[in-house]
């Protein structure tokens, strides 16, 4: 409220006798306001606001000029700490020390503002699991009825869980050795396969969505139960990209900036930005960037070494910094290699353990790049889990036939 209506309301309360009209709605707003933030089980108190604040009873008093703003207000105060959330205890205590009945008023107002928005919150987050339940009936419905008419809609599907499920039968392709100090072991998402454990339909379905981030736009057989995700699976596509990159940069650069430069989170901030500000020119001239993204290091490395009186870079070094940094271009280059398929590690640990518990436990090169490992890996996780809450019965009578009876049994048993 305005400014205006509050020094019209002390007015009215000092004159004399003192006019009671405008705090006589505002305590009819507020009544109001305490009876929409009640639960419909809270009758007690629904009761005791009623009493508390009855309207007939307070215009009585009002007319006899025997209102008293204070002590209601005081009752008001009562209502929010049995109503207000944890959060706004404090809030409503500090009101409790407010002698000037405008400003406790004003105040209550404040306070209550807030208090209106923590109950649209909680009934948004309790309304959530039924909207995504229903939401996950309307979308199989529908995919169901449009099966009905097409038996053969799930073809493009199988194929998609066959390959995945082929892909975990196979050795993964050994990488070389990465120069310099960025030399590290070569992972691969599919090494998690190569275990004794027999091919389980979560591993199957793991694998299956990991592939589409790896999928041939060429490729027209795209899985038809993920169509409508097909865009979202694009953009992290493109997101993984573009971390690959920043992570190959950092990864070069590191190796010879060494641990004092690059322990600056400043300093990896610069270089961080200096490499997504040519992210969107990497897509389309790749060597152009990086010729561009070498140049902008290389000087931020020198510039940085200088102003914390360390060693710079010799000649030899410098021009090796930028070829390596220039090479990452290059899609068969070994460090791109490698954290590209480190970062689909941890996008599979994603699926498996989680974005939080993933993220315990980075491969060598990521750390750099936690944070947007984990916003990829959210939107991955969120995308795949709603997916399979939506197409899981479909996916079950697939595996079924994928898979040897023993996992079968376990197709039925365990859910997608």
């Amino acid at each position: 409220m305005h400014d205006a209506f509050w020094d019209h309301l002390k007015q009215q309360l000092s004159a004399t006798p003192p006019d009671f009209s405008c705090a006589l709605e505002l305590l009819q707003e507020i009544k109001e306001i305490l009876l929409s933030l009640l639960l419909p089980r809270q009758n007690r108190l629904r009761s005791e606001i009623e009493e508390a604040l009855d309207m007939d009873r307070l215009r009585r008093e009002a007319e006899c000029g025997a209102l008293c703003v204070p002590h209601h207000s005081k009752c008001v105060l009562n209502m929010m700490t049995l109503l207000c959330a944890p959060v706004r205890d404090e809030a409503v205590q500090k009101l409790e020390n407010i002698a000037d009945p405008v400003c406790l008023l004003r105040g209550i107002f404040q306070v209550l503002g807030l208090m209106k928005r923590d109950m649209v919150s909680y009934t948004i987050q309790s309304l959530q699991p039924h909207l995504q339940e229903h939401s996950i009936q309307h979308e199989r419905a529908k995919f169901q009825q449009l099966l009905n008419k097409q038996p053969s809609l799930l073809n493009h599907t199988t194929k998609w869980l066959t390959r995945a499920a082929a892909d975990l039968t196979t050795l993964p392709p050994t990488c070389p050795d990465t120069p310099n100090s960025s030399s590290v072991a070569c992972l691969s998402p599919n090494e998690a396969a190569n275990s004794p454990e027999p091919i389980s339909p979560a591993m199957v379905l793991s694998q299956g969505f990991l592939n589409l981030l790896l999928w041939d736009p060429e490729n027209k057989e795209f899985p038809e139960t993920l169509l409508r995700d097909r865009a979202k699976l694009q953009e992290l596509e493109s997101q993984l990209h573009q971390l690959t990159v920043l992570a190959s940069v950092l990864l070069v650069a590191g190796s010879f900036s060494g641990s004092v430069l690059f322990g600056s989170p400043q300093f990896v901030d610069k270089l961080k930005r200096i490499t997504k500000a040519l992210m969107e020119e990497f897509s389309s001239r790749p060597e152009e960037a990086m010729q561009t993204v070498s140049e902008q290091v290389s000087q931020e490395i020198h510039r940085s070494l200088k102003n914390m009186g360390l060693a710079a870079l010799s000649s030899d070094s410098t021009v090796s910094l930028m070829g390596q940094l220039q090479s990452i271009a290059q899609e068969e280059n070994c460090v791109r290699s490698v954290i590209d398929q480190r970062i689909h590690l941890f996008l599979k640990c994603c699926l498996v353990l989680g974005v939080q518990r993933s993220l315990l436990d980075l491969p060598g090169g990521l750390t750099l790049i936690e944070a947007e490992l984990a916003e990829l890996g959210q939107k991955f996780v969120s995308l795949t889990h709603h997916n399979q809450q939506v197409f899981g019965p479909y996916y079950t009578e697939i595996l079924k036939t994928l898979l040897p009876p023993s996992q079968a049994l376990e197709t039925e048993v365990e859910s997608l």
